[in-house]
């Protein structure tokens, strides 16, 4: 009998490639099995919405570069921070957030679980152990991010993790910035390392992705609910992607820190840049605190020009050959973004009244990005001479 058979030929064929494992619905063997498909989870298969073999191959994956036990992905970053925050904080309890969370994060927990009975309270970005007199006896999450989004301030993540263990706080990092690779949240005693895999981990601007990494098996358990609950399903070509991604990651972030350290660097000596936002440089404030617990230069930073008429800021942005206008980062292609000086100064406890431009730097020559960022600075200055 001929062995050239479906099976057989599955069998016999292996490939570098993981499988993309598409689903919406399981099937079962039998009844049994059908009646107690929720017993399968957190780690099984009883529905597409909680994924595929492909999904949690990439769990694996990125819960063994964060050191942890277990991962559940997202569909974008901002839904991993949702549903980490959804999926244990109550009306009732207290959330504290830092002021340079992402956006959204702020906004939900402000517009939304505010108005659930959760008291919500912003934290200034910069704190360590003295966020102990903010902790109150119904606190249940600190929601923390370093460095800060846009304006990279640096909080001390293992004097504030130690100070929640002991008041028994769950506490969630968006690791993004860092990567795995170059801080390791659940080491540092952070009960959820959070990363927007849209960024570092997918690598190439083309996909939209979150991570939840823990080690703790009943969180596991709750935040696979969680997702499966609130629908956060993530295709399995998404996944392939990110999985695709890894594969270079230690070699991307590797290659775009060096750049940025070179660009960030140079940028600090420019007679037009006021200030740099970037915890690699000594002059940063948080410089002490990257120096002692991180890895990796990150791909991002941020600074404040000369004051200028945003006449000037249209000259600079207009006048990028190399760098895209973006809102995005953590690719392969360097982006620039604007923030106005109202987001700034209408911010809880701002670094600055200043707009600030932030950069994101990709796998284009370094000395190509230095003359491109150096003709644009020269158009801002041209920009503010009359006439």
């Amino acid at each position: 009998m001929s062995t050239n058979t479906p099976t057989s030929q599955q069998e016999a064929f292996a490939s570098l490639s993981p499988a993309v494992m598409r689903a919406s619905t399981v099937v079962f063997d039998n009844f049994e099995d059908f009646v107690q498909r929720k017993q399968r989870q957190p780690d099984g298969f009883s529905y597409g919405v909680t994924g595929t073999p492909t999904a949690r191959l990439l769990e694996q994956k990125v819960a063994q570069l964060e050191n942890g036990r277990h991962c559940v992905i997202a569909p974008s970053g901002a839904a991993a921070l949702m549903t980490t925050v959804m999926g244990f904080v109550r009306g009732g309890d207290h959330l504290l957030v830092s002021a340079a969370c992402y956006g959204a994060l702020k906004s939900f927990a402000e517009k939304w679980l505010a108005r659930m009975g959760v008291e919500v309270e912003l934290y200034r970005p910069d704190m360590g152990a003295d966020i102990e007199a903010l902790i109150k006896d119904n606190t249940r999450m600190i929601c923390m991010e370093a460095p800060g989004t846009v304006t990279m301030e640096m909080q001390d993540i293992p004097a504030i993790t130690a100070v929640a263990r002991q008041r028994g706080v769950l506490t969630m990092l968006d690791n993004t910035w860092a990567s795995p690779l170059g801080f390791a949240g659940l080491d540092h005693g952070v009960d959820f390392s959070i990363q927007a895999a849209t960024k570092f981990l997918g690598g190439h601007s083309d996909v939209l992705m979150g991570c939840i990494s823990m080690n703790d098996h009943a969180h596991y358990d709750i935040l696979r609910e969680t997702q499966s609950i609130l629908g956060q399903q993530v295709s399995p070509e998404d996944c392939f992607l990110v999985l695709r991604g890894l594969e270079t990651l230690k070699l991307r972030v590797a290659a775009q820190g060096s750049a940025t350290l070179q660009v960030a660097r140079h940028l600090a000596q420019h007679p037009m840049v006021e200030r740099m936002m970037y915890p690699p440089l000594e002059s940063d404030p948080g410089h002490a605190l990257w120096k002692r617990d991180y890895r990796t230069h990150g791909c991002l930073f941020s600074m404040i020009l000369k004051p200028g008429p945003e006449q000037a800021f249209n000259s600079f942005f207009d006048s990028l050959q190399h760098f895209v206008i973006g809102a995005s980062w953590g690719g392969v292609h360097s982006l620039a973004a604007y923030y106005p000086a109202a987001l700034q100064a209408n911010r809880a406890f701002p670094a600055t009244d200043q707009p600030v431009v932030r950069l994101s730097i990709g796998l284009e020559d370094s000395t190509l990005l230095i003359a491109d960022l150096d003709r644009a600075l020269a158009a801002y200055a041209q920009a503010q001479t009359p006439g």
